[in-house]
């Protein structure tokens, strides 16, 4: 796991802070203050470009339909084929709850 590097009392609060965000607005007002604009673009493009991909999207309507460069596409391919399936398991979590 890349970010056990990472790991420490810095990373712990970020993650603490996420997990005692109520709802979605709560999101909004705490990510809005933390990353600019295009930072929370770029995370949400990121989902966007697993999702698709789970999907069978081709590479060309990934890049069409979200502004994805190829390489970012190439960078989630490799986190959803290589990585922890932390895509998989939140991908998956949100689709039980929009479907409810």
């Amino acid at each position: 796991m890349q970010i056990d590097k990472l790991r420490g009392r810095e990373l712990d609060q970020l993650f603490k802070s996420i997990l005692s965000l109520r709802d979605l607005e709560e999101c909004y007002q705490f990510f809005d203050d933390l990353c600019t604009i295009n930072e929370i673009q770029s995370l949400a493009q990121r989902l966007e470009v697993a999702r698709m991909l789970r999907e069978g999207a081709t590479y060309h309507k990934i890049e069409t339909e979200t502004g994805a460069s190829t390489a970012t596409i190439s960078r989630v391919k490799r986190c959803l084929n290589y990585g922890n399936d932390g895509y998989k398991m939140t991908l998956e979590r949100i689709k039980d709850v929009e479907a409810e």
